[in-house]
C-alpha cells in the first residue's frame, strides 16, 4: 500500500490517520521478522559468511534486528568480478528499457513505503515523518533520473560535419563498475539515489552501506532485483569500512566511486582511489550550515524553519542547520521563542506517532554530543538542552536533548566543525554584511538559509552566500529538505567534489563518459 500523498522533509501538514494505520500495521510485521541472519548478495546469489555482526536498535540497544554477514576483501573481489561480468549485459540494454526498470524500482519502493519506514524507525532511529520522507525521496530519485535519461534522448547528440559524406555524434557511455558507499542517516534515499544514477546510465554497482543500517540497504537491493535488474547488476557487501570500504576503493576493477559521508573519510578515499590512476569520483561530505535572521525577518517562519532544520532526525543530516547569525535587534525575542519551540519537541522512541526526535545512531555520536555540550557550557551559555535522558523507556537508547548554545566567540570550534548532533549555536551580529561574512567563513559550503521580508536582503544573500543549496524564508526547513527534481543537492568547497548536485539536472552525466563517433560513408 502506498502513502495517500507524498511526504517530504519540508511537509507541514499532518500525515493523517490512514498513514499512521499503514505504518503501524507494517511495524508489527517488521518486528515479527527480526533476529534473522542475512547474507551478502553477489551476482544475484546469497553468500553466507562465517563472520557476522549484529544490527541493533539505537532506541533500545537490547533489541537485535538481525545478524549481517561481515564481508572481507575476498568477498569484495568476487562482488566486483560479478558486477564487471554483468556490465557486459546491462550496459547493452537499450536505455529506454533501463529507464522502465528504474521507474519500476521507484514504484516498488512506493508500494513498500510503510514497511521500509517502519524498518528505518527501528534501525536508524528515524521518526515516522522522517522515515516516510526517506522512502519517498528514494522512489523519486529513480523516477527523476529515469526522466533525465529520457529527456536527453539517452545522451545521444548529433554534431557538425567537416564533409558532406560524414556523420558525427556525441554519445555518453557508461564506465563500468561503480562502488557506492552510503551513509546511515538516509539509508534508503541516498543509497537509492547513488545507485539509480549509476544504474540508469548503464553501469553496475557494488553497494557498501553503513554498518549501522545494513537492513535498509538489503531491502533496497531486493527491490532492485524484483524490478528486473539482471544478476550482478547490483551487489551488496556488508561489513566494516576498514575492510570492505578499503577493499572497494583499492580494487583496480572499480571504474568509479560515489560516496556520501564525512569529509575526512571522503577525502581519504578519493586520494586512495586515485593513487594508481585517475578515476571519476563523486563525493558529498557534509556541512556546517548557517541560517541568517535579519531585523526584517518573520520570526514565526524563522523559529519553525530553524528548529526543524537543526533538530530534525536529531541533527543527523549533512544539511542540518547548526549555526544561526541573528541581528541583535531581534536576537532576544528570537532566542526566547526558539527556546520555547525546542522545549516543545518530543523526544523518544521514534516509532511512536508524536515523537519528533529519536535517538542518535550510536555511542560515538553520544560522545560527540557530550563533548560539544561541555565546550558550550565552558565557553558560552547553554540556553536549553544539554542533557542525556535515561528515564523509563529511554534508559537503553542513545537519547540526547536538543540543545541551543549562545554567547560563543565567533571563531569558536562549535561554529566551525560538523558535529552531526542536535546542537545549534546562535550568535548575534550587527548587520547582514557581518552575518554574510561569518556565514561564508567556513571550509564547508553545503546549505544555507535566510529569513528576511526585505527582497534586497534576500537577493544579497543569494548573490554572496558560499553554498550550493540555498533557501529564503523556508518555514519547512531553513537549510534542509532538498528534493529530487526540485532542489539540486550538492556542496561547494569541502562539502562536495563535483559541483553538480544530487537530484539535479546534471547528476546522471557524471556516471557517463563521452565518445565522439564519426562515420564517413
Amino acid at each position: 500500500m502506498t502513502t495517500p500523498f507524498k511526504i517530504t522533509y519540508a511537509s507541514l501538514a499532518s500525515p493523517g490517520e490512514e498513514v499512521h494505520r499503514g505504518y503501524e500495521r507494517e511495524l508489527e510485521k517488521v518486528r515479527g521478522a527480526l533476529g534473522r541472519v542475512h547474507p551478502l548478495v553477489i551476482g544475484g546469489k546469497r553468500r553466507e559468511s562465517p563472520r557476522t555482526f549484529p544490527d541493533t536498535n539505537p532506541a533500545d540497544t537490547r533489541q537485535v534486528l538481525g545478524h549481517f554477514a561481515l564481508g572481507g576483501p575476498q568477498d569484495v573481489a568476487e562482488a566486483v568480478a560479478a558486477a564487471h561480468h554483468a556490465f557486459a549485459e546491462w550496459s547493452r540494454v537499450p536505455w529506454r528499457e533501463r529507464v522502465a526498470l528504474m521507474r519500476r524500482a521507484g514504484d516498488l519502493l512506493s508500494e513498500r513505503a510503510f514497511e521500509l519506514a517502519a524498518l528505518m524507525g527501528l534501525e536508524a532511529g528515524k521518526t515516522r515523518f522522517e522515515a516516510l520522507g526517506d522512502v519517498s525521496e528514494g522512489a523519486d530519485f529513480f523516477r527523476y533520473y529515469a526522466r533525465q535519461m529520457e529527456e536527453a534522448g539517452g545522451f545521444d547528440l548529433p554534431l557538425g560535419r567537416l564533409s558532406p559524406n560524414e556523420e558525427t555524434r556525441s554519445l555518453l557511455r557508461p564506465y563500468g563498475v561503480w562502488a557506492v558507499i552510503s551513509p546511515f542517516n538516509f539509508p534508503v534515499a541516498l543509497a537509492a539515489g547513488m545507485c539509480a544514477g549509476a544504474l540508469v546510465a548503464g553501469n553496475t554497482v557494488v553497494l557498501k552501506p553503513s554498518s549501522d543500517t545494513p537492513y535498509s540497504a538489503l531491502r533496497l537491493v531486493e527491490i532492485l532485483e524484483a524490478a528486473g535488474l539482471p544478476p550482478g547488476a547490483v551487489n551488496l557487501i556488508t561489513g566494516s569500512g576498514d575492510e570492505v570500504g578499503t577493499a572497494l576503493v583499492d580494487s583496480p576493477d572499480v571504474a568509479g566511486l560515489v560516496f556520501t559521508g564525512s569529509r575526512e573519510v571522503g577525502e581519504r578515499s578519493a586520494r586512495r582511489f586515485n593513487a594508481s590512476r585517475l578515476r571519476p569520483y563523486i563525493l558529498e561530505m557534509g556541512g556546517k550550515n548557517p541560517a541568517i535572521v535579519t531585523a526584517r525577518a518573520d520570526l514565526d517562519k524563522a523559529v519553525e524553519g530553524i528548529a526543524r532544520s537543526a533538530f530534525g532526525n536529531s541533527g543527523q543530516k549533512c544539511s542540518a542547520c547548526s549555526r544561526v547569525y541573528v541581528d541583535r535587534g531581534v536576537s532576544r525575542e528570537f532566542v526566547e521563542r526558539l527556546m520555547e519551540k525546542t522545549r516543545s519537541l518530543r523526544a523518544g522512541d521514534p516509532v511512536e506517532r508524536d515523537v519528533f526526535l529519536g535517538p542518535l545512531i550510536n555511542s560515538r555520536a553520544v560522545q560527540t554530543y557530550e563533548a560539544a555540550v561541555a565546550e558550550g557550557r565552558r565557553d558560552g551559555r547553554i540556553v536549553t538542552g544539554g542533557e542525556l535522558p535515561r528515564e523509563g523507556g529511554l534508559a537503553h537508547g542513545y537519547f540526547v536533548t536538543p540543545t541551543i548554545v549562545d554567547r560563543l566567540p565567533l571563531d569558536h570550534r562549535l561554529l566551525r566543525d560538523e558535529l552531526f548532533v542536535p546542537l545549534l549555536a546562535v550568535v548575534e551580529v550587527g548587520s547582514l554584511e557581518e552575518a554574510l561574512t561569518w556565514a561564508s567563513r567556513s571550509e564547508f559550503g553545503l546549505t544555507a538559509g535566510i529569513f528576511s521580508e526585505d527582497p534586497d536582503e534576500v537577493r544579497a544573500f543569494f548573490d554572496r552566500i558560499e553554498a550550493g543549496v540555498t533557501y529564503a524564508n523556508r518555514r519547512g526547513g531553513a537549510t534542509t529538505g532538498a528534493w529530487p527534481g526540485v532542489n539540486s543537492f550538492g556542496g561547494w568547497k569541502a562539502s562536495g567534489s563535483s559541483g553538480k548536485g544530487a537530484g539535479g539536472p546534471y547528476y546522471v552525466q557524471q556516471f557517463l563518459r563521452e565518445q565522439s563517433q564519426t562515420w564517413v560513408r
